[in-house]
């Protein structure tokens, strides 16, 4: 039985039949005196599954639609220290949110509270018009140190460039956005070397305070982050297990 249909206009709404039976259920055990409260409470519990499970039906299958329509989105932005161009947000806010929104989805961005120091942990929450949400996480170096180590900014303006670049890096994420002109021959899109840069120094960072900071660090990047920096990582894992022998 298929959770979602198709209705008028492309939107989606639950399955009828499946909701409407359990409801028609609910109605009857509410009106039934003799049901205890237990079995009425699996019941609410069971139908708030249902519902759960139909939303996220729901969002995958929109999510699916608007990559769909999603194209590759060029670069309108240089980054001296790579020498490399990428796309800025409002680049990728041109192109995406007509078709994001358009599919019923709306993006809203928090930090978390518990980065290590040093970093910020930028949070993207996707929600969709069928009722569910999708949180995804990003850790992204806010030391205010430049490419040599020295300081650079303020905290508060290191604070605003880590979370202005990490729903930069979230955005992309969050629908798989290629972006560049073409594919450099199988090495990646324009910006990725940017991303290196930023994932690697914050690794760096994380190394330089010992092995419990890198293995904290660790934990946090996302697989994709791991195999864009392939065995740099790893060198780093090696020299901090090493010092602390």
């Amino acid at each position: 039985m298929n959770a979602v249909t198709k209705i008028e206009g492309g939107a989606l709404v639950p399955a009828p039949d499946q909701n409407s039976a359990l409801l028609s259920v609910i109605a009857r055990a509410a009106s039934d005196p003799s049901v205890d409260i237990d079995k009425m409470e699996r019941l609410l519990a069971m139908q708030e599954r249902v519902l759960a499970r139909n939303a996220e039906a729901m969002f995958n299958d929109a999510m699916n639609q608007a990559q769909g329509e999603m194209r590759r989105v060029a670069t309108d932005s240089d980054n001296p220290q790579t020498h490399s161009r990428y796309a800025s947000y409002a680049a990728l806010d041109r192109a995406l949110r007509p078709v994001y929104t358009s599919h019923g989805f709306s993006i809203s961005y928090d930090t978390g509270e518990d980065a290590p120091e040093g970093f910020v942990r930028v949070l993207a929450y996707v929600s969709h018009s069928g009722g569910y949400t999708r949180t995804y996480r990003a850790m992204m170096p806010a030391d205010g140190k430049g490419a040599k180590g020295g300081d650079v900014m303020t905290k508060t303006h290191a604070f605003g460039a880590g979370t202005s670049y990490g729903m930069r890096y979230l955005l992309k994420m969050i629908f798989n956005v290629a972006v560049g002109e073409d594919d450099n021959d199988g090495n990646g899109s324009d910006d990725e070397p940017e991303v290196e840069t930023a994932l690697l120094k914050a690794a760096r960072a994380a190394a330089d305070k010992g092995r419990d900071a890198f293995a904290s660090y660790w934990k946090e990047i996302e697989p994709q982050s791991r195999r864009l920096l392939a065995g740099q990582l790893d060198d780093l894992k090696k020299r901090t297990d090493k010092a602390e022998q």
